[in-house]
């Protein structure tokens, strides 16, 4: 079983262990109470199951711009004698979701209600009723704020409320062939970006390969400069074995740098290492150090150490102004002179657990700023891919999503936001792509250009794969 397979197994046993809680609010036979406990305002029940696929399971969102430490809060049922005791050291994060069983502690029937206490058991803070089982999840649309609404089960991630698109068929030909020899790479391929001849790709187990043209359709290994194999990454100390999910380049290319995402110390598996690595791959050595770590683990919500950083991408400063992209830690227009000595341009991971994105701009010093939280309205994001001819962000999830891609671009009010929806070409099977990589505008012929997916289970013995899309 293929990392990535033990990752899907894993994601959904926690999706098996979850919660919800919620306000007063009235959507038909729903009815929510208003808030008290000031203090503690932006915590919200968000999501609340209470038959089907998994078990009766309450969910709260944290809807503020501070994490709120929720150690020893109190979930209860319609009945006061009932009691569910959140664990000590449980702290939500901004725009952060927690899920809870709660179906040892008490039954979520028919026509009953979640209440969220604090700790002292008696001061309520959020509550939701119903009349009526959950088909599949009562889910608040949107997070945090809205009404609540029949919706499918995203325990742990953003509600699915809709983007008022629907999916439609691969812009591109809907054949796919193979792009690698036969067991070239092996498992854990993740994931993807094109440097015009050549192909950088990340391995899960601490590899980053360096791939050059095969013929005219296919990739394979440089074996020039120690790339024969693949070079083995580090974290900035020589220790470690990050487990790299995905890569990209700034403006400056890879001689400024190559820029790997990684969930965790594969060393220490169990435990979450949010990081975006740089490497100097100039040299010839087949291990190569991280020259810089930014650790982003302590600014985003806690998930499983399986269920991290997977896909990354960097846009530009100029693209970002032109559009009016706004900055969310000033509620402003993103203005690159307020951020010192950094890249150019802003770097945007995906995480697999929640299926939320996040902005960064990662400074010299080894600080970095959060400038956007955006939900993809997808179970999981395993890639993310700027493609500068379009102005537009591709956001990949695997087999998880049946391989559904989306795009988004900068809406009005300075936000990424879903223009289009895509299913997976139908001359692909849903194999496990955790990566995607656009070719450039001058690859462009007959008005398509090529496109590649990394297939984390090798699946027939190929982990990359060809297809295309208009230009």
């Amino acid at each position: 079983m293929t990392a990535s397979r033990v990752r899907r197994w894993r994601h959904r046993l926690r999706v098996l262990l979850v919660a919800v809680a919620g306000p007063t609010l009235v959507v038909g036979a729903l009815t929510a109470s208003p808030a008290h406990a000031a203090a503690a305002d932006d915590i919200r029940i968000n999501e609340v199951v209470t038959t089907g696929s998994v078990n009766d399971s309450v969910e709260l969102y944290n809807k503020g711009t501070a994490t709120v430490d929720i150690s020893g809060w109190i979930l209860k049922d319609d009945n006061n004698s009932s009691k569910y005791a959140i664990a000590s050291g449980t702290a939500l994060a901004p725009g952060g979701f927690v899920a809870f069983d709660v179906h040892n502690a008490f039954g979520l029937g028919s026509s009953d209600e979640a209440r969220l206490y604090l700790a002292d058991g008696t001061t309520l803070v959020d509550s939701f009723s119903w009349t009526q089982h959950s088909d599949p999840s009562w889910s608040r649309c949107p997070d945090g704020t809205g009404a609540f609404g029949s919706a499918a089960v995203t325990l742990g991630a953003a509600n699915d409320c809709g983007s008022g698109i629907s999916a439609t068929a691969w812009p591109g030909s809907s054949s796919v062939t193979t792009a690698d020899a036969k067991n070239a790479f092996g498992s854990d391929m993740s994931g993807l970006y094109q440097e015009g001849s050549v192909m950088w790709a990340a391995q899960n187990s601490g590899k980053l390969w360096r791939l050059v043209p095969n013929g005219t359709t296919a990739w394979k290994a440089d074996t020039s400069n120690g790339w024969t194999s693949g070079k083995t990454l580090r974290f900035p100390s020589g220790s470690g074995t990050p487990d790299d999910e995905g890569v990209t380049l700034t403006g400056a290319g890879s001689a400024g740098g190559v820029y790997v995402s990684s969930e965790r110390n594969a060393d220490s598996s169990g435990t979450s290492r949010l990081s975006v690595l740089k490497y100097d791959v100039s040299g010839t050595s087949t291990t190569v150090n991280a020259s810089a770590e930014w650790n982003l683990t302590s600014d985003l919500p806690a998930v499983g150490s399986n269920l991290g950083l997977e896909g990354i991408t960097w846009v530009p400063d100029a693209t970002l102004t032109a559009a009016g992209f706004k900055d969310e830690s000033t509620g402003a227009a993103y203005a690159p002179s307020t951020y010192a000595s950094h890249t150019g341009g802003v770097f945007f991971v995906g995480v697999e657990g929640t299926g939320m994105i996040y902005g960064y701009v990662l400074k010299g010093d080894g600080t970095f700023t959060r400038v956007a939280s955006i939900s993809s309205g997808m179970a999981g994001v395993m890639e993310l891919q700027w493609e500068p001819q379009a102005s537009r962000l591709w956001v990949v999830c695997d087999d998880t999503c049946s391989g559904q891609h989306r795009t988004m671009q900068i809406n009005s009010s300075g936000a990424f936001a879903t223009t289009a929806i895509y299913n997976r070409p139908t001359g692909m099977g849903n194999f496990n792509n955790e990566g995607f990589s656009v070719s450039g505008s001058d690859a462009c012929s007959s008005g398509a250009k090529p496109v590649y997916w990394s297939d984390d289970s090798n699946d027939n013995g190929h982990a990359l794969r060809r297809g295309t899309i208009t230009c």
